[in-house]
């Protein structure tokens, strides 16, 4: 595989301080999360300021687009057209920046009693499919994230992935609030692996998004990660809900020791996804993944 690694940056987390931090323990990128006192007119006055420091560092960057605030599926046109807009001067902000990925949130703050699945579903498909082609004339690659009990989380993803041309960011955390244990994460990535080309990897110890260090919890990353294929390329995020270097630090590590058992046991002829044990249920409940 060709795995570049990085994290997400926090609210709080000084960005150049972020970039040092990723040399000093060898992550190969940040992703930059354009929101609080990274959102593009906040940032305006510090841009050159952070593309300094990756120069200088040797570190490359991805970015998390602004999400909760924006909403790309609203069933009113005006704000609809209006979280689109707002996207777009993110993402002509990630090119500014030499981001070579973004993560979308695929969801929407409708009101679901008074505005049918459909018609929410249509409306973040179409904002979907226009950032994508925005992002690409940018060379930017447009990835949509999970969001657990969205309209497009695991159990419905494909959905999106069927209507659009996006790629996906697959988060484990959030995998794991829709219900699926390390089997069904390991068959959702087995089934769409030729469309996830970026993860955001943080650590639970039940169906809860705690976003822990990796190897905090009781995810089994090495059983994701064989079930990438061999030639497989793409991005590993860890996000993990800490300002302490050291978890970072230690996060890498752990990505880095599953990601080599599983290269490990798939050369060994191991490494084949157990359908039979590709559950959704990550307290031990229904089997057959998807």
């Amino acid at each position: 595989m060709n795995v570049d690694i990085g994290f997400v940056t926090q609210l709080g987390m000084g960005l150049p301080d972020a970039v040092a931090i990723a040399a000093d323990h060898g992550y190969d990128y940040v992703e930059v999360m354009l929101d609080g006192a990274g959102a593009r007119d906040r940032l305006a006055p510090r841009r050159d300021e952070l593309r300094t420091a990756l120069s200088d560092h040797g570190v490359d960057c991805t970015v998390h687009l602004p999400f909760g605030s924006i909403d790309p599926g609203s069933p009113f046109d005006a704000v609809r057209s209006g979280a689109v807009a707002e996207l777009e001067a993110h993402l002509d902000l990630a090119s500014a920046l030499g981001a070579t990925k973004a993560t979308v949130h695929p969801t929407t703050d409708a009101w679901a009693p008074a505005h049918d699945d459909a018609t929410v579903g249509d409306a973040i498909v179409e904002s979907v499919r226009h950032l994508d082609g925005y992002a690409a004339d940018r060379d930017v690659e447009l990835v949509a994230e999970n969001i657990p009990k969205g309209r497009f989380d695991t159990n419905r993803i494909d959905e999106l992935l069927d209507r659009t041309d996006v790629s996906m960011c697959l988060d484990t955390g959030h995998a794991r609030v829709d219900g699926r244990d390390d089997g069904g994460i390991a068959a959702l990535i087995d089934a769409h692996a030729d469309r996830i080309s970026h993860f955001h990897l943080n650590d639970v110890r039940g169906a809860s998004d705690e976003h822990l260090p990796v190897g905090a919890g009781f995810v089994d990353f090495e059983r994701l990660f064989r079930a990438l294929p061999d030639d497989w390329t793409g991005t590993l995020s860890a996000e993990v809900f800490t300002h302490d270097a050291g978890y970072l630090g230690h996060s890498l590590d752990r990505i880095e020791e599953s990601l080599s058992a599983a290269e490990a046991d798939r050369a060994d002829g191991s490494g084949a996804v157990d359908g039979a044990n590709a559950g959704r249920d990550a307290d031990g409940g229904e089997e057959g993944g998807e």
